[in-house]
């Protein structure tokens, strides 16, 4: 209810990691966000410093995003925020990472096309259909 619900445009910046896990499929993968600002001192756009974070994504959206997304592609994903403080390593710095609870990914059609499958689900519980095989 109290998350912070934030819009990330950016390129996808590691292979997408997928897997089988007890509680379903998940995926992960690095995103790079680096803004551009103009410059009037130099009547140019620059780039500012790229910001890195961690995306997750879980269920369907994992199964999609694996079949979808390679690196070096441009994404808009949305979701919930969290940021993690790692214990200070050896010679006490703190070291903090984003992530990013994704609930919706896509290409960003400002940078390119893109051509939509719906995904078929055939998610018919077994016993229906063994029921109906005995009558």
């Amino acid at each position: 209810m109290y998350d912070t619900q934030v819009t990330l445009v950016g390129c996808v910046a590691t292979q997408i990691d997928y897997k089988e896990t007890a509680n379903g499929p998940a995926a992960r993968f690095r995103f790079a966000v680096t803004p551009r600002y103009f410059d009037r001192r130099k009547d140019a756009w620059t780039d500012g410093t790229t910001s890195f974070y961690t995306v997750w994504a879980r269920r369907g959206l994992a199964v999609n995003l694996a079949g979808s997304v390679s690196v070096g592609e441009p994404l808009v994903v949305h979701g919930r925020l969290r940021v993690r403080e790692d214990p200070p390593d050896g010679e006490g710095n703190r070291w903090f990472s984003a992530e990013i609870d994704a609930t919706a990914i896509g290409h960003d059609l400002n940078r390119g096309t893109a051509a939509f499958r719906r995904v078929v689900r055939t998610d018919t519980p077994l016993m229906v259909t063994q029921k109906a095989a005995v009558v």
